[in-house]
């Protein structure tokens, strides 16, 4: 490698004084930051009526914060992420069912080991390609585990779902009560670790060289960058991320659908990422809580015909709010600071 290629790979690799510095100073935790994590405590008074629609709200941002992941910070295209969903829901409720152990910890961690191990396998597939082949590579994969779990109907129940879920008590301690006290202290405790998680991720080297990837990754391997090698590691994160999601999905309701491995779940959160902004990590837990709210509101005043005005307020959203939520604020904040007088200026 030349020396103009050394630098620059230092440079991308946060290896030079300066670059680590921009890490450092990126990983810092900000005060509006604390603000936004206090929210989950103000909803446990605020809202106790509905801490189950809350904890389904934390446990989509987890699914949404693992497809931001591939999508918004390494650009890999996919349309059937619900795969690794569905998996780590079936294992959650088959670790139960099948084996005797109730353990919550257990179910979580078999349900994303066994979706990182499917991401394993599957990355070859899916990354030998790009664009529109991925996109297609990741729909035939979901659609086989869902056709796999629909015809197994001795094993995992079916369209009827599967039975003979049950879960002990949390640490030996709380129930999963029907109240969903337990489920919603479990499920953003994990929304928490799993962005601390992302957030180290993608303020280390590793993580700058996924955003270099996603902007130029015809460029990476003349500064010495595996590409394929990086995806790989990104493609199995998410799908464990995916699989925990629906693990914690399983355990909270204790219940296992076939539709955790529909195609409209793969849909519904890439809309959610679209809704929020992509490639922030704030912007998936943003757009999956809009989502979320989006849809029980609009699904309690027109049961019939919701999917119609969420369809509407989204190709509004894509016209005139580019970069979702997020952009929009981002818009908001740069007109405000832009029209704000300097200290030397008179009013």
């Amino acid at each position: 490698m030349t020396d103009t290629g050394q630098t620059a790979l230092s440079r991308l690799l946060g290896l030079n004084g300066r670059a680590g510095s921009d890490l450092r100073r990126a990983s810092r935790i900000r005060g509006w930051e604390i603000l936004f994590w206090t929210l989950p405590v103000l909803g446990w008074f605020l809202f106790p009526e509905d801490l189950f629609l809350l904890s389904q709200i934390a446990i989509f941002s987890i699914f949404a914060l693992s497809l931001d992941m591939l999508l918004g910070v390494a650009g890999v295209l996919t349309l059937g992420h619900a795969a690794f969903l569905g998996l780590g829901a079936y294992t959650a409720g088959m670790v139960p069912a099948y084996l005797g152990i109730g353990d919550p910890l257990v179910g979580l961690a078999a349900s994303a080991a066994l979706a990182a191990a499917a991401g394993a396998l599957t990355s070859p597939l899916i990354l030998r390609g790009d664009g529109l082949s991925q996109l297609m590579v990741s729909i035939g994969i979901n659609a086989m585990l869902f056709e796999a779990a629909n015809k197994a109907t001795s094993f995992t129940g079916g369209v009827d779902g599967l039975s003979g879920v049950f879960f002990t008590p949390l640490f030996g301690l709380w129930d999963f009560d029907l109240w969903g006290r337990t489920g919603y202290v479990y499920t953003m405790v994990l929304l928490f670790l799993v962005f601390l998680i992302c957030r180290m991720v993608l303020t280390s080297p590793y993580g700058v060289s996924l955003r270099a990837i996603h902007q130029n990754s015809a460029r990476m391997p003349a500064l010495g960058v595996g590409v394929k090698g990086r995806l790989t590691m990104v493609w199995i994160l998410a799908a464990a991320m995916a699989g925990l999601a629906g693990g914690l999905m399983t355990q909270v309701t204790q219940f296992v659908s076939l539709s955790t491995l529909g195609l409209d779940k793969s849909a519904e959160v890439l809309l959610m990422l679209i809704l929020g902004g992509a490639g922030r990590l704030y912007g998936a837990i943003i757009g999956a809580t809009a989502y979320m709210l989006l849809h029980h509101a609009l699904s309690g005043l027109d049961p019939e015909y919701w999917q119609l005005w969420i369809g509407i307020i989204f190709i509004g959203l894509v016209l005139f709010v580019r970069g979702g939520i997020l952009g929009a604020l981002d818009r908001i904040l740069g007109l405000r600071h832009a029209k704000a007088p300097s200290k030397g200026n008179k009013v």
